[in-house]
C-alpha cells in the first residue's frame, strides 16, 4: 500500500478503507509516514469530511495505537464528562465531586490549558502539594476507595493522537469536525469510562463558534461514542460570556469551593446540574433527570460533595485545609477594579477577550511550556444583561504587575454597555 494512493482517494472524496485507515495511524506512531503526507491527508479529510463510519474507524485505530485503561476493578459503572474548553469552566471540579457522592465512579483524566482557555489540572495544582500524576494504581485505588480521582494521562494513551494534533495545529486542519471528534474520543475511549457526557461549547469564546458547527460536532462526537459501544450524550452550551464570576486558577477553586457550600453563581450550577443529572442517570443512580437533579442539589445541601471534593485533595497530597480557608492559596499583590465608562446594561461580555486578558497577566500559556502565575486572573462583578452606572467596577483584575494597560485594552474590547440587552441561552440543545 502506498501513502499517496490513500491521500488520492480522499482528496477526490472517496471512502477510506479500515485497512487504509490502520495503514495510516501505523505510518503515523511508528514514524515511516513523513509529516508532509500526514498533512495531505489532514488537509484532504478537512475538505471532503469522513462518512460516520470513517469517523469512528480512525477514532479506534488512534484509540488502540496505545494504551487503553483497564478500569475492571472499580465496582459499578463509570463516568465521565469532557468538555471542549471555554473561559471560567471550572464545572468538572463541582460537578465530579457531586456526581462522586452519589456512589458513582468518576474516574477523571483531564488535560492543561493553552491559550485563553483554562486547564482543570492547572486549577487544582493551585491547590498546595495537589498531585495531578498519580500512578495508574493508585488512580484505580483511589476511584474504588474515594470514587473520585482526577489526574493527567496515566499512560501513553493515543500517541497517534499526539503527532496528529501537532501537525493540525500548523497545517490550519484543527477546525475539521472528524478530525476534532477523533481526536477526543480516542482518548476518552482509552480512559476506560463506560459512559460519557460531553459538553460542546458554542460562541465567542468556544472553539465552535455557532451553535449549528457545534451541533455537527456533538452529533459526530455522540455517534463515534456509541458505535464504539460507550454510553454517550452531548449537550450545547454558552461560551459567548465567561461561565461564572471569576477566571483564574486559585479564583476557579474558590468558586467550586462556593458552589459545593451552596453559595455558587446561577449560570455555574444550572450548567453542573444540567450535564451532572445525565451522568447520574447513565450510572443507574437516578431513573429520570428531575430524580438525579434533586439528588445532587442534595449532595450541595448536606455536604456530602463538599466532603467528597476534601478527601480527592486529601488523597492526592494537596491541602484539605484550603476548603476552610482560601488564603492558603496564592493570591495576587494588586486588586484593579475595572469601573463602567456609562450608565447602561451590559451587551457584550466576550469570553475569550476576558480569558485572553488573565493569559497576558499569566494565568494561562501562550506556549505549552509556559510557567503559570497561579494567583492572577479576573473576577467579574457584572454579566450579560445586569445594570450598572458609570464608575461602578464591571470587574476586578488580580495581577501580580501594577501595569496593565494592556490588560484593559482586551478589556475594552470585551465589553460593551448598551441600553438593553438580551439575556444568552446556556443550554441551547441536548444530542443523544
Amino acid at each position: 500500500m502506498r501513502m499517496v494512493d490513500v491521500i488520492d482517494q480522499k482528496r477526490n472524496g472517496g471512502v477510506l478503507s479500515d485497512e487504509q485507515l490502520q495503514f495510516f495511524v501505523d505510518g503515523v506512531v511508528d514514524g515511516s509516514l513523513p509529516d508532509y503526507q500526514i498533512s495531505a491527508l489532514l488537509m484532504a479529510i478537512y475538505f471532503q469530511g469522513m462518512t460516520d463510519r470513517e469517523q469512528t474507524q480512525l477514532t479506534m485505530k488512534m484509540m488502540h495505537s496505545g494504551e487503553r485503561l483497564d478500569l475492571s476493578e472499580i465496582p459499578g459503572i463509570k463516568v465521565d464528562k469532557h468538555s471542549t474548553g471555554g473561559v471560567g469552566d471550572k464545572t468538572s471540579l463541582p460537578l465530579a465531586a457531586m456526581v462522586a457522592a452519589l456512589g458513582i465512579p468518576v474516574p477523571m483524566i483531564s488535560g492543561r490549558g493553552l491559550g485563553h482557555t483554562g486547564g482543570t489540572l492547572d486549577k487544582l495544582e493551585a491547590i498546595p502539594g495537589f498531585q495531578v500524576e498519580l500512578s495508574e494504581q493508585d488512580f484505580i485505588k483511589q476511584v474504588a476507595e474515594e470514587k473520585l480521582a482526577i489526574v493527567g494521562a496515566t499512560r501513553d494513551v493515543a500517541p497517534a493522537d499526539k503527532k496528529i494534533y501537532a501537525l493540525r495545529d500548523v497545517t490550519d486542519t484543527v477546525d475539521s469536525i472528524p478530525l476534532i471528534a477523533s481526536s477526543i474520543m480516542s482518548k476518552k475511549l482509552a480512559s476506560g469510562t463506560d459512559a460519557l457526557v460531553i459538553d460542546v461549547k458554542t460562541g465567542a469564546g468556544a472553539f465552535m463558534k455557532t451553535e449549528d458547527s457545534a451541533v455537527k460536532l456533538a452529533k459526530a462526537l455522540v455517534a463515534i461514542g456509541k458505535q464504539a459501544g460507550l454510553k454517550c450524550e452531548a449537550v450545547i452550551s454558552d461560551m459567548n460570556q465567561p461561565l461564572g464570576s471569576k477566571i483564574g486558577n486559585t479564583l476557579e477553586i474558590e468558586e467550586t469551593l462556593d458552589l459545593l457550600k451552596g453559595n455558587g453563581p446561577k449560570d455555574l450550577l444550572e450548567l453542573v446540574l444540567e450535564l451532572g443529572s445525565r451522568m447520574v442517570v447513565m450510572g443507574q443512580q437516578a431513573a429520570s433527570l428531575t430524580e438525579a437533579r434533586a439528588k445532587l442539589e442534595q449532595t450541595i445541601a448536606d455536604g456530602s460533595a463538599l466532603a467528597r471534593f476534601k478527601a480527592m485533595i486529601k488523597a492526592q497530597h494537596g491541602d484539605p485545609n484550603v476548603v476552610d480557608d482560601y488564603s492558603l492559596m496564592p493570591h495576587a499583590k494588586y486588586q484593579i477594579e475595572y469601573p463602567a465608562q456609562k450608565d447602561g446594561v451590559i451587551a457584550k461580555l466576550t469570553a475569550d477577550e476576558i480569558g485572553m486578558a488573565s493569559m497576558l497577566m499569566g494565568g494561562g500559556r501562550q506556549k505549552a511550556d509556559d510557567q503559570l502565575d497561579y494567583a492572577v486572573g479576573i473576577e467579574l462583578h457584572k454579566k450579560i444583561g445586569d445594570s450598572v452606572q458609570k464608575g461602578e467596577s464591571i470587574m476586578t483584575i488580580w495581577s501580580n504587575r501594577e501595569d496593565i494597560d494592556d490588560v484593559k485594552e482586551l478589556l475594552d474590547q470585551a465589553v460593551a454597555i448598551e441600553e438593553s440587552a438580551q439575556q444568552p441561552t446556556l443550554i441551547h440543545e441536548t444530542i443523544e
